[in-house]
């Protein structure tokens, strides 16, 4: 027996659905087309997807993020809300889903190098071949296929070659529109079957062979980047980045593996990141005046929840003891098998990861830094949503990864926003007057404050006196940048005289635009920086050493390059080591799989790392929580142990 048919009108545009009664708020909402984030996976922990009902019965599960004064007016949760009749719902534009996008940022003359070069590039997955075929006749009555593979072996010494059968439906057409002059296409093997003969993936009209196309795409919690890559003269030839628009669905690895439990939750979250991936894809075409059948080729790095959720694969047993993922070394697939806007019968590999929280990213950015190749004790980090960790050198390597949370990369935060155009990278304050100057990217008006600007920000409030240790406002100092705001104290960066259009946060917020961080924000950010802190901790010791035994340190991470180092050992997120210790590398997720379309060996070689590795759990690590707890202050409860930050202090009286 099915339920009712109810009419659910969302304001203030008046959109228009029918669903079942009972349906889920949030579900109801979305079948009109307007999306309400859930940044907790549908909790009910956040409180973010309020919207009000201004007409009809619903059905609100028990919630202490709501008042009684609140349903009192009709507001509810949408993701802790069934309707149970025709509704009316005014959902307010800082609760509809907005997932801000660069678009395709990065044109071709600006797009960065890769950071290792590759010597084995010469022998790419994908090669293309010119042939002129002979057209068949009453003396040569060759089939079309065995025709074009006679041919390669003539021409150019390969010696068979297989193919599929979308490729031999078009194969006739082609050849004889072509006029018997064409560019074949092949595929020389993969990474589960380097040797195997190679695959025909196309067949194209003309000559072609001036360049081959691939993808290189890192799948970020909270931001995916697409390179374009030139197979054949190995050149980075564009680039695209975007939030992933999983964000909606949950700002961490843990709220979209619960989301994904729910009824259609895991068909919509790889919906969503195909999307956003499709679209990055789109861009890069239009701009070059490209096909997606002009792409051969695409390698994937991302962490193992988002590998899983990209293929359509439960992840509910990653978070569930003893931590099992499906796979951390997925088979090859086809682009046509999950959707993606390339070649259809394109290779999509994705690279190999190590554990539940440790995946093809941090396996492509150990490869990245060499360490797996060198004596140096060395510590890789990847400061993203996910903290992870490798440990090592030649001889061995140990992974952890910790949750940090998407307060580094602009999300969650009140004012945050990714590092484009407008965002505040860097915050000095007066010691007497309390006063910040700060920098903006591109140095335009700036519209809020991105995660290396939190960094350095979050230091000065704290060697200035504008915080205390613990993270909270010092509500006696004798300035008005300290006030009362809708979520408690917080410190006003930028008026709104100065800001330019909205605050960057991309929430559609009516209040002004004022940019601050608040003390909420501040509390997001030290749990983000004492997690990953903790996590070195406890890797180091755990190999029986002292952080001074670390040789050097790396950072990767799409925004670990605009790290100051200085600010980030003021708050604790980072070791107070020699400074020359350390290293940046920028996004070597995306740059590992750049070179993984372009070098055999470095791919093989990943596999090999991916092995190598030895995975710490830290979930069943119970010194993890103790130096958690520890790092929760600035910079850390030990402060000896911060002996630079320690002399600052001193040095303006609040040792």
């Amino acid at each position: 027996m099915t339920n009712a048919i109810c009419r659910i009108t969302v304001l203030p545009d008046r959109r228009e659905a029918i669903v079942e009664q009972g349906t889920l708020l949030q579900e109801a909402i979305a079948a009109t087309g307007v999306a309400v984030s859930l940044p907790c996976g549908g909790q009910g922990r956040c409180g973010r997807c309020l919207v009000r009902v201004e007409d009809g019965p619903v059905r609100r599960r028990a919630s202490a993020r709501l008042t009684p004064a609140q349903v009192q007016e009709g507001y509810a949760l949408a993701c802790q809300t069934t309707i149970e009749g025709n509704v009316t719902v005014y959902v307010p534009p800082q609760q509809a889903e907005h997932v801000p996008s660069d678009g395709a940022t990065g044109a071709a003359d600006k797009a960065a190098p890769l950071a290792v070069a590759c010597e084995h590039r010469a022998e790419p997955w994908i090669k293309k071949y010119a042939l002129t075929i002979e057209p068949p006749s009453l003396d040569d009555n060759t089939n079309d296929f065995d025709r074009l593979r006679r041919e390669l072996a003539r021409q150019h010494q390969v010696a068979d070659c297989v193919t599929t059968l979308p490729v031999l439906q078009t194969l006739a057409g082609k050849l004889r529109a072509a006029n018997w002059q064409v560019t074949a296409v092949l595929e020389h093997g993969n990474w589960q079957a380097p040797d195997s003969a190679p695959r025909l993936v196309d067949v194209c009209p003309g000559d072609t062979t001036g360049r081959t196309l691939a993808l290189a795409i890192d799948i970020g919690t909270t931001t995916n980047v697409v390179y374009l890559v030139d197979l054949a003269s190995g050149a980075l030839l564009d680039q695209a980045s975007a939030y992933n628009g999983q964000i909606a669905c949950g700002e961490d690895v843990i709220s979209r593996i619960i989301y994904a439990r729910r009824p259609g939750g895991l068909e919509r979250l790889q919906a969503l990141v195909m999307q956003t991936l499709n679209g990055l894809i789109d861009d890069l075409l239009a701009r070059h005046g490209l096909t997606p059948e002009e792409i051969y080729l695409a390698a994937v790095a991302g962490n193992t929840t988002m590998i899983h959720l990209f293929l359509g694969l439960d992840p509910q047993h990653i978070r569930l003891e003893p931590y099992i993922p499906t796979v951390n070394h997925p088979m090859p697939v086809t682009a046509a098998a999950l959707g993606l806007h390339i070649h259809p019968q394109a290779t999509v590999d994705c690279l190999p990861g190590v554990g539940s929280y440790v995946g093809g990213d941090i396996t492509a950015g150990v490869v990245c830094s060499r360490m797996a190749e060198e004596e140096p004790v060395t510590l890789f980090i990847d400061v993203g949503t996910n903290g992870e960790i490798v440990l090592g050198n030649s001889e061995w390597l140990l992974s952890c990864a910790c949750s940090a949370g998407p307060a580094f990369e602009g999300a969650g935060v009140a004012c945050g926003m990714r590092a484009t155009e407008g965002a505040i990278e860097r915050v000095r304050i007066d010691r007497r007057t309390f006063e910040p100057t700060y920098e903006s990217i591109g140095g335009a008006a700036p519209r809020g404050i991105c995660g290396s600007g939190m960094i350095s920000l979050l230091g000065e409030m704290f060697v200035t006196g504008v915080i205390d240790k613990s993270g909270h406002l010092n509500r006696h100092l004798d300035t008005p940048r300290i006030r009362e705001g809708a979520d408690g104290p917080e410190y006003v960066i930028a008026w709104a005289s100065e800001a330019g259009n909205g605050n960057g946060n991309g929430n559609g917020s009516e209040r002004a635009a004022d940019i601050v961080i608040t003390e909420p924000d501040i509390q997001n950010l030290l749990r983000a920086k004492a997690a990953i802190y903790a996590g070195i901790s406890v890797l180091v010791h755990s190999m029986g050493l002292e952080i001074a035994d670390v040789e050097r340190f790396i950072i990767g991470g799409a925004f670990g390059k605009y790290i100051d180092i200085d600010k980030a050992v003021e708050i604790g997120l980072l070791p107070d080591v020699e400074r020359e210790r350390f290293t940046y590398l920028g996004n070597t997720s995306v740059q590992g799989a750049a070179i993984a379309l372009l070098c055999r060996e470095h791919r093989a070689h990943m596999a090999e790392i991916a092995k190598m590795m030895t995975y710490l759990e830290l979930g069943a690590d119970n010194s993890f929580m103790n130096e958690f707890t520890l790092a929760l202050f600035l910079p850390h409860t030990d402060l000896d142990s911060f002996h630079s930050v320690k002399r600052e202090l001193v040095a303006n009286g609040r040792g």
